[in-house]
């Protein structure tokens, strides 16, 4: 959620339609808000007006009252009079109500303020190549999929009985090579001073819309109707809804958290994209990376969260590059984001592995994340930042790719050397 001083401040209206336009947003957004803003100013005046009218009517029914006595004419007529200014207040309140409703709805479909060094563009074609750690392996790799399949390490057909298309079952060598990956990225990202959680799996509607979800893309996760509750998208939502409505201490700041969790996704990417294999699931698991920082703290906390992602593929040696993404490819709530795409010998194309963002007081706004700054004295929202640390399907993926044996087979005894 942005700040609504965006609809009245000439300059930050300027930076909201750029943002727009740069999003390829419709503008009329904009106009949609003023409207209702200008509407809700003239209602507070005209309640305010009325308020004011009662007030004085009712001061002078107790002159009239000392003047006349109470059983006058005079006195049933001020009565009256003043019974329907309230009426009017009420009417005019209840219209108020829902007009603060309506802006309310309407403020959520504003995406975030974009950071000024993103580049403008319509999608993942306007992405900018920052740089490129490694080189494009020139060994021969079968995709991921195909090892998979030949040596009976991941049994997609069972998945797909059991529950669908995009879903799997890893057979027993996978499925303790993803248990120690996952320990070995925990392992990596406390060593950096982040503290591990176990968070729920099952999160509240609040939650979805303090980290930006819901409303907009509802449509895309998993609802439980009966229960308001929602399988989580990514740990972000539950690690960043630890401290809805809270007040953090100043001296907390940064704080740094990081849990692994499966995650769910109803929407698996573009139809007919990435059918096969693990590159797009609707079950999946992640190590995820939040911070809550200061305002001014969160740029440099930004670059050190990307840091952090990029450890765990160094220490394996792969090859990756980062991106900074265009504002056609950042995400609603993000500001900035740097994706680290790392390079597939089977599939030979750059897939993403970890998305790595600055929300800046987006997700705060919206969930209500403040701390007491001691130059003020004043309640003021954090910024808030996550990045994958990273996603272990698409992990798993890469190092069946990288470490294969002649034969298509994968080079378990290799990669665990690297784990340690």
């Amino acid at each position: 959620m942005i700040d609504n001083s965006h609809f009245k401040d000439p300059q930050k209206k300027e930076i909201l339609l750029r943002t727009l336009k740069k999003r390829n947003y419709d503008l009329s957004l904009a106009e949609k808000a003023e409207k209702l803003i200008v509407e809700r100013n003239d209602l507070i005046q005209k309640t305010e007006n009325l308020q004011n009218e009662k007030n004085l009517a009712s001061r002078k029914i107790g002159e009239v009252m000392k003047e006349k006595g109470a059983n006058s004419p005079e006195i049933k007529e001020a009565k009256d009079h003043v019974s329907r200014i309230g009426e009017n207040i009420k009417e005019y309140k209840e219209k108020l109500a829902d007009l603060e409703k309506d802006f309310e709805e309407l403020s959520l479909a504003f995406p975030n303020i974009l950071d000024e060094e993103v580049p403008e563009g319509k999608d993942d074609a306007d992405n900018k190549v920052l740089r490129v750690e490694g080189s494009i392996p020139g060994f021969p790799a079968l995709p991921h999929f195909e090892s998979a399949e030949k040596h009976q390490l991941i049994d997609f057909e069972r998945g797909v009985k059991i529950s669908g298309s995009r879903f799997y079952v890893y057979n027993e060598q996978i499925a303790r090579l993803e248990r120690h990956l996952v320990n070995f990225m925990l392992d990596i990202h406390t060593s950096h001073g982040y503290k591990e959680r176990t968070v729920p799996l099952l999160v509240k509607n609040e939650a979805m819309k303090g980290t930006g979800q819901f409303p907009k893309f509802q449509e895309e996760y998993y609802h439980l109707e009966k229960d308001e509750l929602n399988l989580i998208p990514t740990a972000e939502v539950p690690l960043t809804n630890l401290y809805y409505d809270e007040i953090i201490p100043a001296e907390a700041l940064p704080i740094l958290l990081t849990a692994q969790t499966p995650c769910f996704r109803r929407e698996a990417g573009s139809a007919g994209k990435d059918t096969r294999g693990l590159v797009r699931v609707h079950q999946f698991t992640k190590v995820e990376l939040v911070k809550f920082t200061r305002p001014e703290e969160s740029a440099r906390e930004h670059e050190k969260l990307l840091a952090d992602a990029e450890s765990i593929l160094k220490r394996l040696h792969l090859t990756y590059r980062v991106v900074l993404l265009s504002s056609g490819d950042t995400s609603f709530s993000s500001a900035k984001t740097y994706d680290l795409e790392i390079y597939m010998p089977g599939l030979k194309r750059w897939m993403e592995i970890s998305s790595v963002s600055n929300f800046r007081d987006f997700q705060s706004r919206r969930a209500k994340i403040r701390y007491k700054n001691p130059d003020t004295g004043k309640n003021e929202l954090v910024h808030t930042l996550n990045g994958s640390g990273v996603a272990a399907g698409r992990l798993l993926a890469a190092l069946m790719e990288y470490y294969q044996t002649p034969d298509g087979n994968v080079d378990f005894p290799r990669i665990y050397s690297l784990l340690g």
